[in-house]
């Protein structure tokens, strides 16, 4: 289990290894079940400064509590004393330095309900870099799949809009890389009082080069 002991350490992510990297001209990129832990995936927090990033409490660890395929799943619970706060999880993704792609990122989240009160929004990031602060994400409501070129792509819309699994997906066209590595990032970002947990499963990219 990870908690606030891992202060943005998705900021450090580690060399690109792992199962979920798959490679290959007819599957994609990268996928992931969480079927084995946590694996190569590192967590991250931030909060508003008006908060010591300390006081956010925030878990992040797998578990068989709920699944989409398999038997386990990312499980993301964070606090919502201060209606403010992030918890992502970061992990590299390949990619072919100069070359230019157009990448689809698709996940599954669950949230208990169904709810009319937005609790949480779902983050989700596939960038050059990995996120280090909530403004690395895209701001509430904006998808990346209708905005053509931008420096990185991502998500940031509601949870609880229904009561179990549902997916969220983001396109990105990217610039022409300058490395060999991609950072992809999901988790959940506080919007009302009320602590809160949602699980990840069937994460996805794919990479078509253009």
């Amino acid at each position: 289990m990870l908690r606030r002991d891992f202060l943005r350490a998705g900021a450090t992510a580690g060399v690109v290894a792992g199962a979920g990297c798959l490679g290959g001209d007819n599957g994609p990129a990268f996928r992931e079940g969480f079927e084995d832990g946590l694996g190569d995936w590192e967590a991250g927090a931030a909060i508003g400064p008006e908060v010591d990033l300390a006081a956010f409490e925030w878990e992040v660890d797998t578990g068989s509590d709920e699944a989409v395929a398999g038997e386990r799943s990312l499980r993301i619970w964070n606090e919502g004393d201060y209606d403010d706060g992030v918890t992502w999880v970061v992990h590299p993704v390949p990619a072919t330095a100069g070359q230019a792609y157009t990448a689809t990122v698709t996940a599954q989240i669950w949230s208990e309900s169904e709810s009319f009160n937005t609790l949480r929004d779902a983050v989700m990031r596939l960038g050059p870099e990995p996120p280090e602060v909530e403004a690395d994400f895209p701001h509430p409501g904006v998808n990346t799949s209708a905005l053509g070129q931008t420096p990185y792509g991502g998500l940031r819309e509601p949870l609880w809009l229904a009561d179990g699994w549902r997916e969220y997906t983001f396109e990105w066209t990217t610039p022409e890389l300058s490395s060999e590595t991609l950072y992809l990032a999901v988790g959940t970002a506080v919007i009302w009082e009320g602590d809160a947990t949602h699980y990840v499963d069937e994460l996805t990219v794919t990479l078509e080069p253009r």
